[in-house]
C-alpha cells in the first residue's frame, strides 16, 4: 500500500518536473541561441560600415587588418565580397574559396536581401552560423560581408544549462520522493497499527487495541471504531466462555452422578449385562472427556490438548459401535469398509465430536432397512473418514448449504434436529486444519468425508 500511495504521488510530481524542465531547458537554448545570433549581426554590423567604406576606397587593408584582428581575438571569420560574388577582403593570406551553400546566401545579399535568422535548433542539430549582410551605397549594393562563427561555445552554454537542470530535477525528485514517504508513513502508520491489532486479536490477544492520537483525522475515526468493535467482540467472547464454564461445572454433578447409578445398577445385573454395562461406562468417559475439553477451552480460549497418534480406523470402529443400538432401533445397519489402520497426528475428542455429529445426521435421515458405510482410509491428501448413507440426499444446488448453521432442505423440514449437527462438524475439522466435504452420490443418499491434511499424517 505504501508502494502504491507513493506511485500515486510521484507519477504527477514526475510528469510536472518533465513538463516544467522540458519546456525551460527550450527556452534556455533559444534565448542562448538568440543572445548568440544577436551578437554575431552586432559584428556584423560594424563590418558592413568599415566594407563600405573600403569598397569606397577601393583598398581591401583597413577590412583585411580589422578581419584578421578579429578571427584571431573571437574566432570568428570575416570576409567581404565584391559585386561579382568574389572575395574581395578576408583578413587572410591563403585565397577564400566560398562554399556553395555560402556563396548561394552571398548572391541572395548581391541582390539587396538581408539572410534570414537561423531557426532555433537542439544543441546537436546546432551548426555552425553563416550570416550575410548586404553593402548598400546610395541605394546600389557595391558588396556583402559574410561571418562564419562557430557554434561550439553556445552548444557547451546549452549543455551545461541542460545538466543543471537535471540535476534539479533529480534533486528535486529526491525531495518529492523523501516527503512522500514520510507522508505514506503519517497516513498508513495507524493502518498497520490496525492490522497488527487485528493479527494479535486473531492469535487470542483480545486485549490488542491501537492508540486514537496519531495519523489523519480520517483514520483516527476508524481506530475509534475498531477499538469499540473489539471491545464488543471481548465482551461477547467473554459471556461465551462464562456460559460455557457454568454449563460444564453444571454438567459435571449430573453425570458424576448417572455413573455412580451406573455402578450401582452393575452391582445388581448377571454377566450377561456385563457389554452393555461397559459400553455405558465407556460413554461416560467420553462425557467427561468433552467436559474436560469444554472446561479448557473456557478457561483459556484455545484447546490445552497436544496432538497424538490416533487410529482414525479404529475410532470409526468405536463410534460404529456406539450408535449400534439407536440404529438398530430405526432399523438401520453400519457397514464398516476401509483399511484397517489409518494413523493421524490429530485431537482423537475433537474428531470423535466430529464424527459422531455426522454419524448422528446419516442415521437421522436413513429410511428403515438401508445401511450406513463408514470407512477409513489414507489419500494422497491425508486421511480420510467417510460416511455415506441411503437417504433422499440433497439436490446438487442444494449441496453448498448443507453445513450452513440452522440450514433444513425443504424435503426434510418435518425430521427432528436444529440444523446444526454438519456446521459443528465442519467448524471441528476447520480446528484441526482439516476439511469437511459433502457429495451426492449417483445412486443417492449423502456421503459426508472428513479429511485431515496431509501435514497430520504420520
Amino acid at each position: 500500500m505504501r508502494t502504491r500511495l507513493m506511485i500515486v504521488f510521484l507519477v504527477p510530481l514526475v510528469g510536472v518536473l518533465v513538463v516544467l524542465g522540458g519546456a525551460y531547458a527550450w527556452s534556455a537554448a533559444r534565448s542562448i541561441q538568440q543572445e548568440f545570433y544577436a551578437e554575431q549581426l552586432g559584428d556584423l554590423s560594424y563590418f558592413v560600415t568599415s566594407a563600405r567604406q573600403a569598397l569606397r576606397a577601393g583598398n581591401p587593408a583597413v577590412v583585411d587588418s580589422e578581419a584578421a584582428r578579429f578571427e584571431q581575438l573571437y574566432d570568428i571569420r570575416v570576409v567581404v565580397v565584391d559585386r561579382s560574388g568574389e572575395p574581395w577582403a578576408h583578413g587572410g593570406e591563403p585565397p577564400v574559396v566560398l562554399e556553395e551553400a555560402v556563396s548561394a546566401q552571398a548572391a541572395l545579399a548581391l541582390s539587396g536581401r538581408r539572410s534570414e535568422l537561423p531557426p532555433a535548433a537542439l544543441p546537436w542539430l546546432f551548426t555552425d552560423a553563416v550570416l550575410v549582410e548586404p553593402v548598400f551605397d546610395d541605394g546600389d549594393v557595391i558588396g556583402a560581408v559574410i561571418i562564419s562563427a562557430s557554434v561550439e561555445a553556445p552548444r557547451v552554454a546549452i549543455i551545461r544549462h541542460w545538466v543543471l537542470l537535471v540535476v534539479i530535477a533529480g534533486l528535486a525528485a529526491l525531495l518529492g520522493l523523501f516527503v512522500v514517504n514520510r507522508l505514506a508513513g503519517w497516513v498508513l502508520r495507524p493502518v498497520q497499527r490496525v492490522d497488527l491489532a487485528m493479527e494479535a486479536i486473531e492469535k487470542g490477544d483480545m486485549e490488542a487495541r491501537i492508540a486514537d492520537d496519531t495519523g489523519p483525522p480520517e483514520l483516527r475515526r476508524m481506530i475509534l471504531i475498531f477499538n469499540s468493535m473489539a471491545e464488543e467482540i471481548e465482551r461477547a467472547l467473554s459471556r461465551q466462555r462464562e456460559f460455557a464454564l457454568n454449563a460444564s461445572h453444571e454438567l459435571r454433578n449430573p453425570l458424576n452422578a448417572l455413573l455412580v447409578r451406573v455402578e450401582l445398577l452393575a452391582t445388581g445385573l448377571d454377566e450377561g449385562w456385563i457389554d452393555d454395562i461397559e459400553a455405558t461406562r465407556e460413554e461416560g468417559r467420553r462425557m467427561t472427556r468433552i467436559l474436560d475439553t469444554l472446561l479448557s477451552l473456557a478457561r483459556s480460549g484455545h484447546g490445552d490438548a497436544e496432538p497424538a497418534v490416533v487410529d482414525l480406523a479404529a475410532l470409526a470402529q468405536r463410534r460404529v459401535e456406539a450408535w449400534q443400538d439407536v440404529a438398530a432401533q430405526r432399523g438401520i445397519s453400519f457397514v464398516r469398509s476401509g483399511e484397517t489402520e489409518v494413523l493421524s497426528l490429530t485431537d482423537d475428542t475433537m474428531v470423535e465430536s466430529a464424527l459422531d455429529a455426522v454419524i448422528d445426521n446419516a442415521v437421522k435421515f436413513s429410511p428403515a432397512g438401508t445401511c450406513v458405510e463408514v470407512s477409513a482410509s489414507r489419500q494422497e491428501s491425508g486421511c480420510v473418514v467417510a460416511v455415506r448413507d441411503h437417504g433422499p440426499g440433497v439436490r446438487d444446488d442444494e449441496l453448498e448449504h448443507v453445513t450452513d448453521r440452522f440450514w433444513r432442505s425443504p424435503g426434510s423440514q418435518n425430521q427432528p434436529g436444529s440444523g446444526l449437527g454438519l456446521a459443528i462438524a465442519t467448524d471441528l475439522l476447520h480446528a484441526l486444519d482439516g476439511e469437511l466435504t459433502v457429495t451426492s452420490p449417483e445412486d443417492g443418499g449423502l456421503m459426508v468425508s472428513l479429511r485431515l491434511p496431509e501435514g497430520y499424517v504420520r
